[in-house]
């Protein structure tokens, strides 16, 4: 499977949120997936490295946008470099071109990621797929949207996302399906 990983930039090297994204993508690349992240530091270089490191595939989903924002480029253990011009056309190619999502921490770029992907699929403008929220941060922050926002927000739509307490379990999840 190709598996999008979203995650915050924030976590750096040595970091437990940051050895977290290593070990998912090992633990990606390990069973053969190839990973597809944003490109750049923090949880994307992090499971970028993972998935390097055990030999798997890794392509990084890159932007004019940001590149200009924050002067930065692809981190070193991207593989395979798709280049976007804007941050929606990049988010777009995330969430479109995966069979499966996992989200780790984030904020509000993880947020969105996880927003559109699920919206889509709501919507039946894409085909159902795996969007794996882990930790324990996206489960309380779904758990008080689902309450305090009820009404809006129905059965159907909330067994769309799937929540894990660690990433060995995230994975378990996309393989499993559910």
């Amino acid at each position: 499977m190709k598996v999008s990983v979203f995650g915050g930039s924030q976590p750096k090297p040595d970091s437990p949120a940051y050895e977290q994204a290593c070990q998912l993508g090992e633990l990606l690349a390990r069973r053969g997936h190839t990973v597809l992240t944003g490109g750049y530091i923090g949880t994307m270089e992090a499971v970028s490295r993972g998935a390097h490191e055990a030999g798997g595939h890794v392509i990084g989903v890159t932007c004019a946008e940001i590149e200009r924002w924050r002067n930065t480029g692809a981190n070193q253990w991207v593989k395979e470099q798709c280049r976007m011009e804007t941050l929606v056309e990049r988010l777009q190619f995330l969430v479109q071109e995966c069979d499966a999502g996992i989200a780790l921490p984030g904020g509000p770029g993880t947020l969105a990621e996880i927003s559109v992907m699920w919206n889509l699929m709501i919507v039946e403008s894409m085909h159902r797929r795996p969007l794996v929220l882990a930790g324990d941060g996206w489960q309380f922050v779904f758990d008080q949207l689902y309450k305090t926002l009820d009404m809006y927000i129905p059965a159907s739509q909330r067994e769309l996302l799937w929540f894990a307490k660690d990433v060995q379990t995230a994975v378990k999840l996309i393989e499993n399906g559910a």
